[in-house]
């Protein structure tokens, strides 16, 4: 089947990014004349998205703004955060709208370009709660890491630090929706150290490794360096 419903979190503030960005969310920094999302949702439909749920909070109004003219009104809903849920909160409120068993969760300013039926794939075989899309990455500090079992599950989350290599967390994830929505969790929470780096070792979580193209333009030189990239590898 696949998976056709994704969340998108769009909701940064974007404070590291503020020299090189100001005033406007993380997401929509314009990258090679356009905003960053634009390639984002792009990636999504090339991989079978037909459905987009947008949670959004900081200067939400801006991308509303894009989303009339980037898409039709049938292929997206909002999701708007009254006040800062974190990511687990933000995924939490789009989820309860959401239809589909499984949906896909990412991030608005992150492009990782993986296949996504072999993520699918995995997290049907697996019957998991949620699987990770994992990055190999060499030399690297601004990351923590994830470790797996040979049947892929996650073994351990390893703090940020310097690391020779490593497996990374790319940020998407395919979720089963309605197992998440059960979770006790506090209204306002972290996607990353509440539900993953907490619950991994009673939940059934898994990582697909791909190691496909990745940008996060979360600081100033990865936003230059996306300025350069993005047009060769869309």
């Amino acid at each position: 089947m696949g998976i056709k419903q994704a969340i998108i979190l769009a909701g940064g503030l974007g404070t590291r990014l503020r020299s090189a960005v100001p005033n406007l969310p993380k997401c929509m920094a314009p990258v090679a004349g356009r905003p960053f999302l634009h390639y984002v949702i792009q990636y999504c439909q090339s991989q079978g998205i037909e459905q987009f749920i947008f949670s959004l909070g900081y200067m939400h109004e801006a991308i509303e703004d894009f989303l009339q003219k980037e898409l039709s009104p049938d292929q997206y809903q909002l999701s708007i955060e009254e006040e800062p849920l974190g990511t687990g909160g933000g995924i939490r409120l789009a989820c309860t709208q959401a239809t589909e068993k499984t949906v896909l969760a990412l991030n608005g300013d992150t492009l990782f370009k993986i296949k996504l039926e072999v993520l699918s794939s995995l997290h049907e075989k697996s019957e998991a709660d949620c699987t990770l899309s994992l990055k190999p990455m060499q030399q690297f500090d601004r990351y923590g890491v994830v470790v797996l079992e040979k049947d892929g599950a996650i073994k351990s989350f390893q703090e940020k630090k310097y690391y020779d290599e490593g497996l990374i967390n790319g940020g998407i994830y395919a979720l089963d929706r309605e197992h998440f929505l059960k979770e006790t969790l506090p209204a306002k929470f972290s996607f990353e150290k509440d539900y993953l780096e907490r619950l991994y070792k009673e939940r059934r979580m898994f990582g697909s490794v791909q190691d496909e193209y990745f940008i996060d333009i979360g600081i100033p030189e990865d936003y230059e360096r996306a300025q350069m990239e993005i047009g060769g590898i869309l």
